[in-house]
């Protein structure tokens, strides 16, 4: 998995056959057990291939390409029927493989590998570690206003940076 983002719950999905390129949210429904880039583990479930049907936020991306209706097309109407390019080397307790920022959803109208990924869904929260192990000098350079080592000095001793 070599330098990947899983797919997390608000990972925003595209179809290829979409007429305004328009996106939509994964939600994950298929399991409430396994968090990705979430500290407090209550936000980002990980998306698995067992995440199929109506499992985005809309289920939509607006007019459908493949749909044509007279001078116009008729509303897609996402359903995810199967999932590809997931990681196969961990199975969740879902029986459910991880889904990954390269992987791709089948449609009963697009065909298969037409729902991509745009975005992932993982955001980057800094964490009192991530503080203590900062390169003080370079900070101090890239941001003169803070002070690193009396700000890393501040933290020591609070019950996140003695575990």
């Amino acid at each position: 998995m070599a330098k990947k983002h899983l797919l997390v719950q608000g990972a925003t999905l595209k179809c290829i056959f979409s007429v305004e390129p328009k996106i939509d949210i994964l939600k994950v429904k298929s399991q409430n057990k396994h968090f990705a880039n979430d500290k407090d583990a209550e936000r980002k479930l990980i998306g698995t291939t067992k995440d199929i049907g109506e499992t985005l936020e809309k289920n939509t991306f607006g007019k459908c390409k493949k749909q044509p209706s007279g001078h116009d097309y008729l509303p897609c109407q996402a359903v995810i029927s199967e999932w590809s390019r997931f990681y196969e080397k961990v199975t969740l307790s879902n029986q459910g493989k991880i889904l990954l920022e390269d992987s791709k959803a089948m449609c009963p109208i697009g065909g298969k590998d037409c729902i991509e990924v745009v975005n992932h869904g993982q955001q980057v929260e800094i964490s009192i570690s991530n503080v203590m192990s900062a390169k003080t000098m370079l900070h101090n350079q890239i941001n003169p206003l803070v002070d690193m080592v009396a700000f890393q000095n501040s933290l020591v001793g609070t019950p996140e940076v003695e575990k």
